[in-house]
């Protein structure tokens, strides 16, 4: 069974809005090599669509202004990467994607089961919900050394506690820190 791990850039005090983190060339190269590890992407539809919308490559094949050379590493593997969403809302998909209807327990189970690596989820809704069901066998969080006082967090709601026990720590040069948990039994 592959397991389903959940990644999230989170500020110190909690904030997981995109815009709030930070990011360099190293933590760039941190997560294209996280993400190629991984056989598929587990989004929900508002995690798809913005990332959809930033590194989706463009019609024209001109690399967007913002783009600096070394995020291209990033975008090439997440452009090439199998995508699962999750959605009650969109009728289609496309970007090397399909849709998950139906049970999400079921539809998640079901994809851990075919032989690989492993899944790979973000965002805050769905992985809330995929807590809850105990279904995500690793978290890690890549903790950013600023306090935003604003934006939403994570797991938010969480009916009950879910105890981690450290697996791994690496630290980089920015000050960020990646840390992976797994469930404790």
């Amino acid at each position: 069974m592959r397991p389903l791990r959940y990644s999230i850039n989170v500020t110190l005090d909690g904030c997981c809005d995109h815009r709030a983190g930070s990011t360099d060339e190293e933590l760039h190269r941190y997560w294209a090599e996280n993400l190629a590890q991984a056989d598929a992407l587990l989004f929900g539809r508002i995690t798809y669509e913005m990332m959809e919308a930033a590194w989706r490559p463009s019609a024209m094949g001109a690399r967007p202004d913002w783009m600096a050379d070394w995020m291209e590493p990033f975008a090439r593997t997440i452009d090439a990467a199998k995508k699962y969403v999750v959605s009650s809302t969109l009728d289609r998909v496309d970007w090397n994607a399909e849709l998950v209807r139906g049970d999400l327990g079921q539809a998640v189970q079901r994809l851990k089961r075919e032989p690989g690596k492993g899944l790979f989820v973000g965002g805050v809704k769905l992985p809330l919900a995929l807590a809850e069901l105990g279904l995500i066998d690793e978290y890690e969080f890549v903790v950013q050394p600023r306090l935003a006082g604003h934006g939403p967090t994570l797991f938010a709601g969480l009916s009950k506690y879910i105890d981690l026990k450290l697996v791994s720590r690496r630290e980089f040069g920015s000050g960020a820190v990646a840390m992976r948990y797994e469930p404790r039994s």
